[in-house]
């Protein structure tokens, strides 16, 4: 094609090209001024092509196309006549985007001419796509004198097909922001005018870069593991391996023989307060071994089957699924010869526990207990139930209406009806329902008299409906020993300690506790606190029970109820939670200050908490301990540890409870500034421990060897010695 311009140098077809171009810059000029008009009746369908033609000035508009337009001709003339370069490449001038040209004609011309390999089809192919672009902005902006002109079939629809160029979207803004490939670091700018473009999309481009990001990870991630292969391992014999690509964090972490699925099964049997027991389970807890543990105090029902599984009730017992491994004696035995890892693998992680083997312990199904025997006293309950008229009464004399009450004549004339028995026969049986706490006199006294005296069920008392141990309906069981009772639960909640607090029992999961088995049990066996004879028990069990069940309490309120806030939350927290014990309400501080400190007034409180006549006064300890506030925990990080009490040591306990408490910070010894530092326990029961030099001579005694030489040193110098309060952390110990 170059040899043909140069054989002619007055080419005919120059000529005609410059009579288009004018012709064409004519029609340009009057289809802008149409589609000006008609701007209301066609709206912009490009946002770019709109925002470029709002800024764009019209006078300025017919200078530029005519400027362009003999460019491209003088451009064209030079190729024609001159070799191409490299630096002609991408030097055409660039077209506005509303310069609607027709360039149908020229592009024939340019089909008639023969194909030719030289470097000058560069500079064709860019201005085939300055004439994409031209015919893209001339269809969003075409009007109806547009449309009118005749359009040729051979011109393509180059919207979505230009040279493989697309237009990019922008990603939503909640996805990440991928990389830029490389291709597009510098996309080719489409306007001169300064306004903001999309950059054109790089299809094949875009499409290796993603495989070479691909193949990049894999190999990464190869030569790492490879290399952590070769010797590349941490202390605790785990390989892990942590590298970032692109912003993404890779992980690759061995897993370890440990962590695969157990098939079988570990089942421990146990007891509360077992040492040997204790240590089995600290160790299975330790080593992250999976157990489960049948305690024989929670699940009496057991105990058979343990005896004939071992042939003796003798715990530790540890069976690997059906299999009876021995006790804490073979257990150390095969952690020391370094083979427990490989019996275990041999018998527990590799084959599937069989039905043979001992049955977890299912949760809310109780067996029948047979110590509970129905009272005898019952069918002649449910009969006065049913015929007594209970009502609402008015006391003339004391001014005051005492709700569902009846009066012993009522009750005698029932029975004598109903059993055809004597006066004097019902009245004896009337006595005998208020021994067992079935009724109770409305105003006091002991027994039962036969006359206008009012009584009323224990169902029907008013404090009742607080009492939690309390299900709608009294235990009509016989009541059983107050020892038994006591010793039932304190095994419960040694059970609930042993699982559900840390090993030196400060803390306790509330929540946890609250979903368990042992909660379950303990509440139901809460019930046979309703009508026990508690004044059957001794000095030092009657310290025991009160302790313990102020301990048990405390657990109760705090699944139950939740934590106190504030000062008024804890004062409703110690007075309002309460049991029925003996047929007699309970709350927390009167079991502190009633019962376990002789009746003692509160700290700051003016009257004591039981009056004269008050049935519970008959239960309050003859001579106080102080050692009492170091047994009992009220659940909070500042008081003392949770535990429960022997009835046979309690008061060598309670001596273990205080030196533990004072070696934790109760107190604390400054030599220098000759001061002490005591818990505010110490002095908010300062009437119990006694005041200044006298409590610190007292104290030495549950001190450790270091702490009481100093504070012996301090007392003996003669020196002034100074006492200060420590502050107490109210939040709960959980």
């Amino acid at each position: 094609m170059g040899s043909e311009v140069e054989g002619n140098p007055n080419p005919p077809e120059l000529h005609r090209l410059a009579d288009k171009s004018r012709s064409v810059v004519t029609s340009t000029e009057t289809e802008e001024s149409s589609a000006t008009k008609n701007d209301d009746v066609h709206p912009r369908l490009d946002v770019l092509s709109a925002d470029t033609h709002a800024n764009r000035s019209a006078d300025n508009h017919s200078e530029t196309t005519t400027s362009n337009e003999t460019k491209i001709i003088a451009q064209r003339q030079s190729d024609n006549n001159l070799p191409s370069t490299t630096e002609h490449d991408h030097v055409l001038p660039h077209r506005g985007d509303d310069d609607e040209i027709d360039l149908t004609e020229e592009r024939a011309e340019d089909l008639n001419s023969p194909p030719s390999t030289t470097p000058s089809d560069n500079v064709a192919n860019d201005r085939d796509l300055i004439s994409a672009d031209s015919e893209i902005n001339l269809k969003e902006e075409r009007t109806e004198n547009l449309n009118s002109t005749n359009q040729k079939d051979d011109v393509p629809d180059t919207i979505h097909n230009t040279d493989g160029h697309l237009r990019a979207v922008l990603p939503h803004s909640y996805l990440p922001k991928p990389q830029m490939p490389p291709a597009m670091d510098n996309p080719p700018s489409a306007k001169n005018d300064g306004s903001a473009s999309l950059p054109a999309v790089d299809m094949p481009a875009i499409g290796k870069f993603f495989r070479q990001r691909s193949l990049a990870i894999a190999r990464g991630i190869s030569s790492l593991m490879d290399e952590n292969d070769e010797g590349s391992k941490k202390k605790n014999n785990e390989r892990i391996m942590e590298f970032n690509l692109s912003g993404l964090k890779v992980v690759v972490k061995e897993k370890k023989r440990d962590d695969q699925v157990m098939k079988g099964r570990i089942s421990l049997f146990s007891r509360s307060n077992c040492r040997d027991s204790t240590a089995v389970r600290k160790f299975f807890r330790e080593t992250g071994m999976k157990f489960v543990e049948i305690n024989i105090d929670v699940y009496p029902e057991r105990e058979g089957e343990l005896r004939e599984r071992t042939g003796t009730t003798a715990v530790p017992a540890i069976f690997f699924n059906e299999k009876l491994f021995g006790g804490l004696v073979a257990l150390n035995s095969l952690r020391n010869s370094g083979i427990l890892e490989q019996k275990l693998w041999k018998e527990v992680m590799t084959v599937k526990c069989p039905d043979e083997a001992p049955a977890p312990p299912v949760y809310g199904f109780d067996n029948a207990n047979v110590d509970d025997r129905t009272d005898e006293m019952v069918g002649y309950v449910k009969v006065l139930r049913q015929k007594l008229p209970i009502q609402d009464r008015v006391i003339a004399m004391k001014m005051k209406i005492v709700h569902n009450c009846f009066s012993g004549a009522e009750l005698v004339e029932v029975l004598i009806h109903h059993l055809d028995c004597g006066r004097k026969k019902a009245a004896e049986i009337g006595k005998q329902l208020s021994k067992k706490h079935f009724i109770h006199p409305v105003f006091g006294g002991k027994d039962f008299e036969d006359g206008n005296h009012l009584y009323r069920f224990l169902e029907h008392e008013p404090y009742i409906i607080s009492c939690f141990n309390f299900r709608n309906i009294t235990n009509d069981n016989e009541p059983k020993p107050a020892i038994a009772v006591c010793q039932r639960l304190t095994k419960l909640m040694s059970a609930i300690l042993e699982s559900y607090s840390t090993d030196d029992r400060q803390y306790l999961d509330y929540a946890a506790i609250g979903k368990s088995e042992e909660f379950r049990r303990y509440v139901i066996a809460a019930q046979d606190l309703q009508r026990i004879n508690v004044q059957e028990l001794s000095e030092k069990e009657r310290l025991a029970f009160f302790m313990n069940l102020y301990n048990a309490m405390v657990i109760h309120a705090l699944t139950r109820v939740g934590s106190p806030q504030g000062v008024l939350d804890r004062n409703f927290f110690y007075s309002e939670f309460q049991y029925v014990v003996g047929g007699l309400p309970y709350c927390l501080n009167s079991i502190k200050n009633g019962i376990l400190r002789c009746n003692q007034r509160p700290p700051y409180s003016l009257m004591k908490t039981f009056r004269s006549g008050h049935k519970q006064l008959e239960l309050a300890l003859v001579k106080m301990n102080p050692l009492i506030h170091f047994g009992i925990c009220n659940g909070t990080k500042s008081s003392p540890k949770v535990r429960f009490f022997s009835t046979q040591g309690v008061v060598e306990e309670l001596r273990r409870a205080a030196r533990e408490f004072f070696e934790e910070g109760g107190v604390e010894v400054n030599l220098d500034k000759r001061t002490v530092y005591l818990s505010p326990i110490i002095k908010w029961y300062d009437m119990d421990f006694g005041q200044g030099k006298d409590f610190l001579k007292w104290v030495i005694q549950y001190l450790d060897p270091t702490k009481a030489g100093f504070l012996t040193h301090l007392l003996g110098d003669g020196g002034p010695v100074h006492i200060s309060y420590q502050s107490y952390d109210w939040s709960i110990n959980s």
